[in-house]
């Protein structure tokens, strides 16, 4: 009896080390704007640091404002590959091993991918960290440039549509430059690449049936570079899953037909600020952030990755905004633990979980070290993740 129970015992602790030793995925979104190599980022931030300058000039702009962040590392050029060597060292000690990037194409070419492909791609480490890419497809209009910003006029300097030649060469271009690199992140071998603007997809293709068609030859592209298929990921926001277009009378969820129709495999989320009132306490927006994990278990037919942002507040560009309130390390912690809950709650999916964001500064959520809290939110994953 002695016997049975001391092996019943250690089949107990076996499982409990194997369940510690799970290796995850923490991928944090990295805003490329901070590069110094760009000159197309210029007309937007004439001092040659790019967006830094919104954060560098923030009290010169607004005087006495309670917004006063600082980067430990200094205002650096994030396209250099010695100062992205630096950064990648910093994320994968601290648990961060997948940087998804914020890519962008505007006016028929690229836009802030020096950080990539200069920087990240160049790095001497690379072969530490995977990356892959959320398209960026929204409009762009004043809010890059604080001259500009404060007037709300929301003119459009460029519009995130393209059309099916374009977006032909798009995909192309990404499946030969991005996916066939041996750092782009794949699950089950499929290449996962995310839309953060479904309506402004649709409405570039001319049309519902005309985006189905082109993320269909999207896939078949991908099959034909030698990929078993390709993870198109969604960004989940309620723009992105009701569309005008489609008629969605004849079914009882239109919601999860409409994202079934477009062959959207994944999601996860952007930033709490796409479904909630951020103007609040950081524990609020947690239990609205469950029910919402919960709302997208039972309305869609994918696989969500739980999404953690570290925060909200637009003031550096706009001198005033929503505002999350107590976004601690430590709170920033039970958020995590509830990310890493939901991942092992779902054990047949991979144990991805997203986080907004590396570097977002002009948006107050990113986990660079800052004068305020330090190492704490890098602290606060290496905590739980590692």
């Amino acid at each position: 009896m002695r016997k049975i129970f001391i092996i019943v015992l250690l089949g107990i602790v076996s499982v409990g080390l194997n369940a510690q030793k799970r290796d995850y995925d923490v991928a944090a979104f990295l805003y490329p704007a901070y590069a110094s190599d760009d000159p197309r980022l210029r007309p937007f931030w004439p001092f040659g640091i790019g967006e830094w300058e919104t954060v560098a000039t923030m009290q010169k702009r607004f005087p006495g404002h309670y917004w006063d962040r600082k980067p430990l590392w200094g205002y650096i050029n994030e396209a250099d590959p010695t100062v992205m060597s630096m950064e990648i060292e910093a994320a994968t000690e601290h648990g961060v091993n997948v940087f998804i990037f914020d890519w962008y194409w505007y006016d028929g070419r690229p836009f802030m991918e020096t950080t990539l492909d200069n920087g990240f791609l160049k790095a001497p480490n690379v072969e530490k960290m995977k990356f892959y890419l959320m398209w960026a497809n929204h409009e762009v209009v004043n809010v890059w440039d604080t001259r500009f910003a404060g007037l709300n006029e929301e003119n459009v300097i460029w519009t995130g549509q393209i059309d099916r030649q374009e977006f032909e060469k798009i995909c192309k271009r990404n499946i030969e430059k991005y996916f066939k690199h041996p750092q782009y992140y794949k699950i089950d071998g499929k290449p996962v690449f995310m839309i953060y603007d479904v309506p402004q997809l649709i409405a570039g293709l001319g049309g519902m049936e005309q985006a189905i068609d082109a993320l269909n030859w999207f896939r078949e592209e991908t099959k034909k570079a030698g990929f078993p298929g390709l993870d198109l990921q969604l960004t989940m926001w309620s723009i992105n899953v009701n569309h005008s277009g489609f008629d969605g009378s004849k079914t009882q969820n239109p919601e999860r037909d409409f994202v079934k129709k477009l062959g959207f495999t994944s999601a996860t989320h952007y930033q709490f600020v796409h479904f909630t009132d951020v103007n609040r306490d950081y524990l609020d927006i947690m239990e609205d952030v469950k029910k919402e994990w919960a709302r997208i278990d039972n309305t869609f037919d994918l696989t969500y990755y739980p999404h953690i942002s570290v925060g909200w507040d637009n003031s550096p560009r706009t001198g005033k905004s929503a505002v999350v309130k107590n976004n601690t390390p430590e709170n920033f912690t039970k958020a995590l633990k509830m990310a890493k809950e939901y991942v092992d709650n779902h054990p047949k999916q991979v144990p991805l979980i997203t986080i907004n964001s590396w570097n977002e500064w002009t948006e107050t959520s990113y986990l660079q070290p800052c004068n305020v809290f330090g190492y704490g939110y890098l602290e606060a994953v290496k905590s739980v993740f590692k």
